[in-house]
């Protein structure tokens, strides 16, 4: 078997090597020439044996561009499928453009990050039936071994859609194991908070492989003092939230989760010196001056 990929990044990277393992032969094209197998789309698609599959693996602001490009390279009964983080509003967008040309759409959103090459990548999939089945040598490639770690999710744009939320969950668990850590170093009582969070990994009911990272990188730096408090969203986050307004659906943790990424790119939180200020109106409350 072949597959196109287009995108050797991080993620896209890894996934190549994935599927070598798996002795399927992937013909990858990057603009970075170092890391890139074609020397442009054309070249990457005339490597291909007919009926093609070509996977992307791109960041969401270069998807339209690179499907504008690819589109008119290829032929009726050829598949693209697109793993980046896309919005699912967007997907049946991109099948109905990729149905002009005679070719097949399917969406994949793929967690697993830099750990995925080698532990797996969890699927989730949107597309018809019979094009997501011609497609499993290469989900089964990727996927952990065992039972779970792939979904076909529905049609075009569920495989997004699960994804999204996928990462609206993943924002909320990830503040509260933050907020937690903050609080257990705020107290005297607890002398040793990176050993608190270790002894969570087995037995507890939150251990997760989250909990497994955050205690990677409490014993690399047991206070976190060589990090500082910012981080950005990637937009899915936003998506989640938007979706739960517009389908009337309340994710609390969600919002909140996301609006603290907010907070942590202000140097100096306006709202806080709004609350700072009335605190000393109503309470005579200190105000502490402005760094100069």
């Amino acid at each position: 078997m072949s597959l196109g990929l287009i995108g050797l990044g991080r993620m896209g990277g890894n996934m190549r090597e994935r599927w070598h393992a798996a002795g399927i032969d992937v013909v990858g094209y990057d603009v970075n020439p170092d890391v890139s197998d074609a020397t442009d789309l054309a070249d990457l698609v005339g490597r291909l044996e007919a009926p093609r599959t070509v996977w992307l693996m791109l960041p969401v602001q270069f998807i339209d561009g690179t499907l504008e490009q690819l589109l008119p390279l290829l032929a009726e009964g050829d598949v693209v499928v697109d793993g980046g983080n896309s919005k699912y509003t967007d997907d049946q967008r991109r099948a109905a453009a990729a149905a002009e040309h005679g070719v097949r759409f399917v969406d994949c959103g793929v967690s697993g990050g830099v750990w995925g090459r080698a532990d797996g990548y969890a699927l989730m999939v949107g597309g018809e039936d019979e094009v997501v089945a011609g497609l499993m040598p290469y989900f089964e490639a990727l996927k952990p071994a065992g039972e779970y770690g792939f979904v076909h999710a529905g049609p075009v744009g569920a495989g997004h859609f699960s994804k999204m939320v996928h990462n609206g969950i993943e924002y909320a668990m990830m503040q509260a194991y933050a907020e937690g850590w903050e609080l257990l170093e705020a107290t005297d009582l607890v002398t040793d908070v990176p050993e608190v969070f270790r002894s969570w990994r087995e037995g507890s009911v939150v251990k997760s492989w989250l909990l497994d990272l955050i205690d990677n990188a409490l014993t690399a730096d047991p206070d976190l003092s060589e990090i500082r408090g910012y981080a950005e969203d990637s937009g899915e986050g936003r998506w989640t939230v938007q979706a739960g307004i517009d389908l009337g659906v309340p994710t609390p943790a969600i919002s909140s989760s996301l609006y603290a990424r907010f907070t942590s790119r202000q140097d100096d939180s306006p709202a806080m010196k709004m609350v700072a200020a009335l605190r000393n109106q109503f309470g005579g409350h200190a105000v502490l001056p402005e760094d100069d």
